[in-house]
């Protein structure tokens, strides 16, 4: 009898943010107590430098200590990002006070803007997030 080889696995496209940060485990503190993120892998290094991906909900992220010898540099070491990272959650300002109790500084609050619901946040590494929903389903 022939039987046919098994169908090979597919990897959905997909992206996921890396963070570069100095005090990758301070960071990976800070994100399970402000977004109630998931730790999904975290690997460290005989120095403590660490590796991570974490969820928050579905949405996944990595997070990693800088390393400029790979041009791998935070924020901090940068003087600002280019990048913003939008959040999108079922309850925008309770996530974001939570964000501010655990250290996050507020940008702008959360308000009603442009059919969304929100506000954006600047975490103790240096990263903008904003933290929202959208206020009518999408067309």
């Amino acid at each position: 009898m022939n039987q046919a080889a098994p169908a090979a696995k597919t990897t959905q496209p997909g992206l996921a943010p890396l963070l570069n940060v100095r005090g990758g485990r301070r960071a990976l503190e800070f994100y399970l107590a402000a977004f109630g993120a998931e730790e999904l892998f975290c690997l460290a290094d005989d120095h403590g430098q660490i590796v991570a991906r974490l969820a928050v909900g579905g949405a996944e992220f990595w997070l990693a200590d800088e390393a400029p010898d790979h041009a791998n540099f935070s924020p901090e070491s940068l003087g600002g990002s280019s990048v913003r990272l939008v959040l999108t959650v079922a309850d925008p300002d309770a996530l974001f006070q939570r964000a501010i109790r655990a250290g996050a500084v507020e940008v702008w609050p959360v308000a009603d803007q442009h059919g969304w619901r929100l506000g954006r946040l600047r975490d103790p590494f240096g990263h903008h997030w904003e933290i929202g929903k959208p206020l009518s389903p999408p067309l």
